[in-house]
């Protein structure tokens, strides 16, 4: 069949003309795919429309390709980058403010749109799961924040899901920031005033450390340097034309002029002492205004600012693919599989479990009075009471099973050497592939470092004569076996990675939590759960030895508290013949290694488990380890 009798093509047509009008730019790319929507510099990607031309695909295309167009059409990116946060946390509640802006803007110029990007965000609260959520910490803060400003900008209701998660939040917001919203309509228009606007609120909201340096205060000092530039520049002009006056004076002796000649030396350095002394208390100016110099470099560390390291030069985050040829992974997870082929059985059958688990809550109740779907048996008594009356269908939902990423962090230092590492790597294998099953994305990370006792890092503080108290002195190696948005069967040789010799060495947790932890929270999901698996608390030989005995587990505590402050991320820990809850809020210690897939299994079934007190388990394990 050609392509113009898919009837499906004169909307996809229409749809990209209008949004090429609405962004105000004809040279707009506006494509249909089925990979996740976007925006880059010259084109629009949309969800695909089939042929069939539901409502649901016609209405959540017309929504996004509305969105896009108004955000090109009322975003300045250069202004937006000026104002731009520093921290993940502050970013998110910031990006999300300002495509709210964008979108209210387009209501109040362009009513029609605010109809279509309702069902967009009905369309997408839905498919996270909003509308079962019961609390706040279920739901990012950021969305939140974005739901508010908009249904406060255009007075509209939200759809029920992005409804039921603005008003968790609500009254935090507006207990921390309600007066800074109260000038929501004097801003909006302005995307300065705005983005101004935003970071008070966020400041307002708790994250004021994550902002970074305020860009109006660099500009204000700049402009008063460039004035103080010109206004030397017309004294120089000014002293120049004295000069010139004086040296045109016949009747001014030769003596006189030598001494006056001495006396404008004098004079001028005197100036110039003046002015490097001028220099020098700029240098140093009070608290609240910019420095000449550059700003100081930002913390190693969002959890702890006085936690250093020596050097970040030489660490690195890498793929497990480019630590070894295709040939050797290959030959890695053969021999990986060889080894567990004894154990494989009984980790599968927990592994079965926990999707039997997983499934059965993602399809738990129904929508009914349909038009269409599965006969509604229920509902026949009133059809023969009343022949007229139609009949009545119903559709299965999902409930309970909103929209996650999990992430597992593998210690990969040496003590977990041998079988460890081994159970620990097969297990993460066999979790992966049964979360994808149900459609968690799944990520799977190692940490460890590149050298024992110390690498180059080391050897430059040493040439550097040795520095008293240098920090993090070892150079890291952050792992990525599987990122969360790639497919297990790409991914699966990469695990053997695990048993190549020399890999493990040290263990530096409280970074590696740290990394992790920011890989997630840019994640789209509105679930993110974070998993670590270790043997032992951090032990780098190369930075204790110069720095205080509890240095590296000081700042894995920091991180931590940090990590379950924000609650972002949900965060648990199985320690291996080590006990990891003095560490974790949430966590399990086993004793025996063949213990570990029953507790990863049972610690994910527990948080996806719908009865709160099932979930509560989670802590009574970690009582009774």
């Amino acid at each position: 069949m050609a392509q113009n009798d898919n009837p499906a093509e004169p909307f996809k047509k229409a749809l990209a003309e209008a949004t090429k009008t609405l962004a105000n730019d004809p040279d707009l790319g506006v494509a249909f795919t089925v990979d996740p929507p976007g925006m880059s510099n010259d084109q629009v990607r949309l969800p695909q429309v089939t042929r069939r031309m539901t409502k649901d695909e016609v209405l959540l295309a017309r929504g996004t390709a509305d969105a896009y167009a108004l955000r090109r059409r009322f975003h300045n990116p250069q202004t937006n980058v000026k104002y731009e946060p520093q921290g993940n946390m502050a970013r998110d509640l910031y990006d999300a403010m300002e495509t709210a802006r964008c979108e209210a803007m387009g209501a109040r110029a362009m009513p029609g749109t605010a109809g279509n990007i309702d069902a967009k965000i009905g369309a997408e609260a839905t498919r996270k799961g909003y509308e079962q959520i019961t609390e706040p910490a279920q739901a990012p803060l950021s969305v939140a924040a974005g739901y508010l400003i908009r249904h406060l900008a255009t007075g509209r209701e939200l759809p029920p899901g992005a409804k039921n998660v603005m008003n968790l939040w609500k009254d935090f917001i507006e207990q921390s920031a309600g007066g800074t919203l109260e000038n929501l309509q004097d801003v909006l228009s302005d995307q300065t005033e705005f983005a101004r606007f935003a970071r008070q609120v966020i400041d307002d909201l708790g994250y004021g450390d994550q902002l970074g340096d305020d860009p109006d205060d660099i500009d204000d000092d700049q402009d008063e340097s460039a004035e103080n530039e010109e206004q030397q520049q017309d004294e120089d002009d000014q002293s120049n034309a004295d000069k010139e006056d004086n040296s045109e004076d016949d009747d001014v002796s030769p003596e006189q002029s030598q001494d006056e000649q001495q006396d404008a030396s004098q004079a001028t350095v005197q100036l110039d002492d003046m002015a490097d002394a001028e220099m020098g208390d700029e240098a140093e100016m009070p608290e609240g205004e910019a420095p000449l110099e550059p700003p100081a470099p930002p913390p190693h560390s969002d959890a702890d600012p006085n936690y250093t390291v020596y050097s970040t030069e030489f660490d690195e985050e890498i793929r497990a693919e480019d630590l070894a040829e295709a040939a050797e992974l290959e030959r890695l997870r053969a021999y990986l599989d060889q080894q567990l082929e004894p154990l494989k059985g009984a980790v599968s059958r927990l592994a079965n479990k926990l999707q039997r688990r997983l499934q059965a809550q993602q399809s738990r109740s129904w929508e009914f009075d349909l038009e269409e779907g599965i006969l509604d048996a229920g509902r026949l008594a009133r059809v023969v009471a009343n022949p007229t009356t139609p009949l009545s269908f119903k559709v299965e939902k999902d409930t309970e099973f909103r929209d996650t990423c999990v992430t597992l962090l593998l210690d990969n230092s040496g003590s977990m050497r041998g079988r460890p590492i081994s159970i620990a790597a097969i297990c993460a294998d066999v979790l992966a592939r049964t979360l994808e099953r149900c459609q968690v994305k799944t990520e799977i990370l190692g940490f460890t470092t590149r050298a024992w006792k110390g690498g180059q890092s080391r050897e430059g503080w040493l040439g550097e004569g040795r520095p008293q108290q240098p920090g993090r002195l070892n150079d890291l190696r952050h792992i990525i076996y599987k990122s969360a948005d790639a497919p297990w069967r790409r991914t699966r040789e990469n695990l053997g990675l695990m048993m190549k010799e020399g890999l493990l060495k040290e263990n530096i947790d409280g970074e590696a939590l740290e990394w992790a932890h920011r890989r997630m929270m840019g994640r789209p999901e509105s679930r993110k759960v974070l998993m670590v698996i270790s043997d032992g608390a951090p032990v780098d030989d190369s930075t204790l030895s110069v720095n205080p005995a509890n240095y590296l587990e000081k700042h894995l505590r920091d991180v931590i508290a940090m990590v379950e402050r924000r609650r972002g991320v949900e965060l648990i820990a199985i320690g291996i013949g080590h006990d990891v809850t003095r560490y974790y809020d949430r966590a399990v210690t086993i004793t025996d290694v063949e213990q570990l897939a029953g507790a990863m299994t049972e610690q994910l079934a527990a948080l996806f488990d719908s009865d709160p007190r099932a979930r509560a388990r989670l802590v009574g394990i970690r009582r009774a380890g």
